[in-house]
């Protein structure tokens, strides 16, 4: 008996050695798959067929190890060099990584942005094809990946703000299709050098406040691109620098753990028992890789033997992570020279094989492209002998490209379709051009919003119901009794932002409704724009609907990098696979002083396309706003009046069903005689303006757009421009601001120079900063008067 126990205990270590063993030899062959992924990525660049890469060469154990315990449920904000990670997550795929370095535009090839990034840039559906999100809390996730240093850094933040927010509301937890109780971990990774970004130490600062479960994986290679460290960081490491902030007994603070990035065995302990910390305990970690690579450089634009020392370059040689992995192996006796080598010859082998289908896959329809149209070419009937020897070479050029593009096709049409213009012998030229712009327009120019069912554009309109006895309420308390019954009714939805929690917001929509509804649902935050933005893209990445707040519209300049870069154009960069509906609320146009008092209305409007821009007259109108977004899918900024919150209006009943359209302009004061399109805070003075024009014989027509983004989608301005011949813009931005793109999108795009008689006028506020008090307001911004004398030489012309 005792003789058979002691077989079993050595059977059972014998299976236990033997997984062992087949783990680590798994895991290296993983790192050089991934090895010779990137070198061949950049020889495809190099011979032409890709046009840049960055690769994850150098990091391949570190990464190895960190998708060893990445869950369903967790996210992932990271960076371009993480290509090691997703292969071995099994989130991606040889082919997929070389359909990506192809810009193949075709989603079954490339799944994560359809050809729209460069390689390194990874995403997974955050919604299925309805618009209907999908259980994250059983998905390995991928918010889409950027190239901006640090900018993934407020998403990291509010992923993982998203769990805590899920543990610790009864509210959600039967969201469970949503979120395991919280449990989910947000992995973020940053290179050592973007550490030195400010939004880095405003996220984690707030990271280490909130305790959060992020877990921050720094690449340190020693090198920003040339700049080595010390340029970069006080005394030479991130970890040392963040000291400071490390969690212990009494306090918050953040996790620090140093690991050297060629150590597999340290790795996998570290990354595991720290992982398991953040998961258990929702205190944020920092994971400092330390002695990294770059064997082929920062990128395929550049080499680093321009900047690095021979000593350097030979360490980097010697101290390889794979390399260092494959001493430890030999030297425990994990496997032979001889089947590493083989692992070696295999690795190779499958690299060109996906290599050569990822090309074929993206080059094939291309051809098919290029064969149809030499033959449509080749078929035209020309008039003359000249036109048809320049029609077969355009036909021979094209034929001749062994590796052409679809510019090529269509430049090939449009050089044939030129030489006959007017001629029914190139009619099937016009149309396979036609078809294939068309084509290239879905496959290039689509999803910059929601296009089905979750497209607030398709929200139908209902009313405001105003009954005879409403109350006369400050513009506040409209708002104040919207939240009220919005809270009450949509468990999802949360507000946050400086001010927002105890005291209300400063203008006091949201008064009494923490003590009602909870710090859990509306809270405060600190100074940090940037990541309080990063807090609402978490929480709606993840499926629920918050509202953040900037206090004032002068600050949303703090947070432009992550709006522009990130959220804007998320659903674009996906391909329609990632939604964030995250409403950013602001108070912006006058009131005194000059960073309290902007209207940087063209910045918002040429940096935020991919998010709605909403610009209400007063609170009710913003009301029925916010009931629109919330019902679709895509981001929104609301920019509410800030001298209207004391202004009086009537209290609709239908407070939480109403809607305001978006895109669809609304006609304030009918007239005949010109035509005054504003919106927000202008509104009062235009209306003003427009009672005294009257008294001087002038019918003036109002026209509030109402959203900037989207922008009279019907042309109801150029009906009203129809009717009255003359037309003014007025709005509190710069000259040359938001005034312009009003002025092209009726003159222009609606083709409003059509029905004018005179000259249109445009009338700004002046071009720089708003004075300080009502003086400075008057004679900065538009006002009655101004208007009144514009009108009238436009009356007078």
């Amino acid at each position: 008996m005792e003789k058979e126990t002691a077989n079993n205990a050595a059977n059972d270590t014998m299976l236990s050695y033997e997984a062992f063993r087949e783990t680590v030899l798994s895991d290296y062959r993983k790192c050089i798959l991934s090895r010779e992924a990137s070198l061949m990525g950049r020889r495809e660049v190099l011979t032409g067929k890709a046009k840049f890469g960055v690769f994850s060469d150098g990091k391949e154990v570190a990464q190895t190890c960190m998708a060893k315990f990445f869950q369903p449920g967790d996210f992932r904000a990271g960076y371009y060099r993480d290509q090691t990670f997703m292969l071995s997550s099994g989130l991606a795929t040889l082919e997929q990584f070389f359909a990506e370095l192809y810009a193949d535009a075709n989603p079954e090839h490339e799944p994560f942005s359809s050809g729209r990034q460069m390689v390194g840039h990874f995403s997974t559906p955050n919604t299925d094809s309805n618009g209907d999100w999908l259980p994250l809390a059983r998905l390995k996730n991928i918010t889409a990946d950027m190239s901006p240093t640090a900018g993934q850094m407020p998403r990291a933040f509010g992923l993982a703000f998203t769990s805590k927010v899920f543990r610790n509301n009864h509210l959600l937890q039967h969201f469970s299709h949503l979120s395991n109780n919280g449990n989910e971990i947000c992995f973020c990774t940053i290179g050592d050098a973007s550490t030195s970004e400010g939004v880095f130490w405003e996220t984690i600062n707030a990271a280490g406040v909130e305790q959060v479960p992020l877990a921050v994986f720094v690449w340190d290679d020693g090198y920003g691109i040339s700049v080595p460290t010390k340029y970069q960081t006080t005394k030479g490491s991130i970890s040392a620098a963040l000291r400071g902030l490390q969690k212990k007994e009494d306090t918050n603070g953040i996790d620090i753990y140093r690991v050297k990035g060629w150590d597999y065995a340290s790795l996998c302990e570290v990354f595991q028992n720290g992982l398991q910390r953040v998961r258990d305990t929702h205190i944020p970690a920092i994971f400092h890789v330390e002695e990294l690579t770059q064997p082929q450089g920062h990128s395929t634009s550049g080499s680093h033997e321009r900047y690095k020392s021979a000593a350097r370059l030979e360490w980097e040689r010697e101290w390889d992570n794979i390399k260092k992995m494959r001493e430890w192996i030999l030297e425990n006796g994990i496997a032979e020279e001889q089947e590493l080598e083989a692992m070696q010859t295999e690795a190779k082998k499958r690299v060109r094989q996906a290599r050569d289908t990822a090309w074929q896959n993206y080059l094939q329809p291309i051809k098919q492209e290029v064969t149809k149209a030499v033959e449509l070419i080749q078929a035209v009937q020309a008039s003359n002998d000249l036109t048809a020897k320049l029609l077969q070479q355009i036909a021979t050029n094209l034929q001749r490209n062994r590796e052409p593009l679809r510019k090529e096709v269509l430049y090939a049409l449009a050089q044939a379709i030129e030489l006959m213009p007017n001629k029914d012998a190139i009619q099937p030229l016009k149309q396979y051009y036609k078809e294939l712009k068309e084509e290239n327009a879905r496959r290039y120019n689509s999803y910059l919003y929601n296009e089905g069912a979750k497209n607030a554009l398709q929200v139908p309109e209902e009313k405001a119901i105003i009954p005879a006895d409403a109350p006369t309420i400050n513009g506040f308390e409209i708002l104040n009794k919207y939240f009220d019954v919005l809270f009450k009714s949509n468990p999802k939805v949360l507000a946050f932002g400086e001010d927002v929690g105890k005291i209300g917001d400063v203008n006091q929509g949201f008064a009494g409704l923490q003590e009602k509804y909870s710090e859990r649902r509306i809270f405060d935050t600190g100074i940090r724009e940037n990541s309080i933005i990063g807090q609402g893209y978490g929480l709606a990445f993840r499926g629920l609907r918050p509202i953040a707040e900037i206090q004032y519209l002068d600050y949303l300049v703090y947070t432009l990098n992550t709006l522009t870069d990130d959220i804007a154009c998320l659903h674009y960069r996906t391909a329609g696979k990632q939604s964030c509906p995250i409403i950013v609320r602001t108070r912006g146009h006058r009131l005194e002083g000059i960073w309290h008092s902007g209207s940087p209305i063209g910045m918002v409007i040429n940096s935020l396309r991919g998010m709605y821009v909403c610009v209400p007259r007063n609170m009710t109108q913003a009301a029925g706003m916010y009931n629109t977004l919330l019902r679709g899918n895509d981001p929104g900024l609301v920019i509410e009046p800030l001298n209207g919150y004391r202004l009086k209006e009537k209290l609709p009943s239908n407070l939480l069903s109403f809607t305001v359209p978006l895109g669809v302009p609304e006609v304030i004061r009918e007239g005949a005689d010109v035509t005054i399109v504003t919106y927000g805070a202008c509104v009062r003075i235009v209306q003003d303006a427009a009672s005294r024009l009257q008294a001087l014989g002038v019918s003036a027509e109002i026209v509030d757009v109402q959203t900037l983004l989207p922008f009279d989608i019907h042309h109801h301005i150029l009906e009203s421009l129809k009717k009255t011949s003359r037309i003014l813009f007025v709005d509190e931005d710069v000259p040359g601001g938001a005034n312009a793109y009003m002025y092209n999108q009726v003159m222009e795009q609606q083709g409003g120079y059509r029905w004018l008689d005179v000259a249109p006028r445009t009338l700004s506020a002046k071009a720089h900063r708003p004075a300080y008090g009502s003086d400075g307001d008057y004679f900065s911004k538009p006002n009655t008067e101004e208007i009144i004398a514009v009108v009238m030489e436009i009356m007078a012309e």
